[in-house]
């Protein structure tokens, strides 16, 4: 087994992705540790999930910082102050700063309910709407590495769900989410054995053999 590494993720609502993720570490399934989950709603029930487990927790509302570079500051220095080697974004609504991207280059993750690149940019429901609209036979999930342009990052890891005739965007939500629960998991140990290498100038990931 690899060391593990220390995960700090960033949430801002019910936290489902992260309960996958706390759920994996703490059954052996992946070489990992949630250090700490930060937040900029104070009230995200993804906080709840992290104080249930035992994991430390810190709130940054957007209405207590002059600017997003002010509050990416104090991000920063609470994953740091946790020494967390990768970051998640776990259903954060939120565009990072350049300096928190600079801080922790090719060691962010975010994860995006469609097979980016398509229909990148929308965000819940939405983008399961715009999937339904345009009639996409095949959906799915993508982890991707966080850059400067929103969703348009490497992808590391993708994962299909059949779209049926009659879903609705909850069904199809529903469905993917499954699939999300496996993919930010599989990601994160690919991480952590080393085994993510970045291409092309950024463009993409290689995923090398054990």
């Amino acid at each position: 087994m690899a060391a593990k590494i220390r995960v700090g993720a960033l949430v801002s609502g019910r936290g489902s992705n992260l309960q996958s993720i706390i759920d994996h570490c703490q059954a052996g399934k992946i070489d990992a540790e949630v250090v700490i989950v930060i937040s900029n709603v104070e009230d995200a029930f993804a906080l709840e999930r992290a104080k249930a487990a035992g994991i430390a927790t810190a709130a940054f509302p957007r209405k207590a910082f002059a600017t997003r570079e002010a509050r990416d500051d104090a991000i920063i220095e609470a994953l740091q102050a946790h020494r967390v080697d990768l970051v998640v974004l776990a259903g954060y609504l939120g565009i990072l700063s350049p300096r928190l991207i600079e801080t922790y280059p090719w060691r962010i993750m975010n994860i995006h309910p469609s097979l980016l690149p398509a229909f990148a940019g929308a965000h819940g429901l939405g983008v399961h709407e715009a999937a339904l609209c345009k009639g996409v036979k095949v959906s799915g999930c993508t982890v991707q590495f966080v850059t400067a342009e929103v969703d348009a990052g490497p992808i590391i890891v993708q994962r299909c769900v059949r779209v049926e005739e009659d879903d609705t965007p909850e069904t199809l939500s529903a469905r993917v989410l499954e699939q999300e629960h496996q993919a930010y998991p599989e990601a994160i140990q690919l991480f952590a054995e080393g085994r993510l290498r970045i291409e092309d100038d950024g463009a993409r990931v290689r995923v090398l053999g054990k």
